[in-house]
């Protein structure tokens, strides 16, 4: 897909205020199709999603042809360690494919293919008017991929790498340093699986929140519910 030129980085960023929502389902999952990830895309953006959260080419460009908000796109290859986006080669793809933000994993682990610099580079040259969030798990990776050049900052490997627990809930400790040390713009994510949960972030100065499971993944929510019958 071509990207339109006059689509500026500023003017994306602008329309993503508000809440993003992540429609992904697993591998050997009922869902994992691109029809079903586009239906779904448009279901939220019914709803009011401002942008979407999806991964893989096939299922980006399904849902580029859906819906007219944002994208932000990812491809998750492997399944340890740096495994969103984890190569310049992946970032191309996903920009290629229609994402109007690329989402890659900015922590310091080992990756297939260049640094997350090299890969946010890469897209800011190659694709005017795409951006990069950067996927954090800890201040160290939101400051670093801050002086790379990331236009978001995204808290979604808080509590998915060694440098910081796994809350139960939305990691508000990470949260709260994040909006302190940061000056771009910053994107919630992680676990915010209840309303209230989501009223409590959207206290903090931040520039969205996105929500995943608890509004696209029927399979955990069920077993939520199910969990209190048992």
């Amino acid at each position: 897909m071509t990207h339109q030129t006059d689509i500026t980085i500023e003017g994306i960023i602008a329309a993503t205020r508000g809440l993003i929502v992540s429609a992904q389902a697993y591998p050997g999952e009922p869902l994992r199709t691109p029809e079903v990830t586009a239906r779904m895309c448009q279901a939220v953006v019914a709803g009011g999603a401002v942008a979407v959260r999806v991964q893989g080419v096939t299922d980006i460009a399904a849902a580029r042809q859906a819906v007219e908000v944002p994208i932000v796109g990812l491809i998750k290859y492997g399944h340890d360690g740096v495994y969103i986006t984890p190569s310049v080669a992946h970032a191309r793809a996903c920009a290629l494919a229609g994402a109007s933000i690329v989402a890659i994993d900015a922590t310091s682990r080992p990756r297939l293919g260049g640094t997350f610099a090299d890969a946010c580079r890469a897209i800011h040259d190659e694709f005017p008017g795409v951006a990069v969030m950067a996927d954090c798990g800890s201040l160290d990776d939101a400051l670093a991929a801050e002086d790379a050049g990331a236009d978001l900052i995204g808290t979604t490997l808080g509590g998915y790498t060694p440098d910081r627990p796994k809350t139960d809930g939305p990691d508000f400790e990470f949260i709260d340093a994040v909006c302190d040390a940061i000056k771009k713009p910053i994107v919630v994510e992680g676990r915010i699986h209840t309303v209230e949960q989501l009223a409590d972030v959207w206290q903090r100065p931040i520039h969205a929140a996105c929500v995943g499971t608890a509004i696209t993944h029927p399979t955990s929510i069920t077993k939520w519910f199910n969990a209190v019958i048992q």
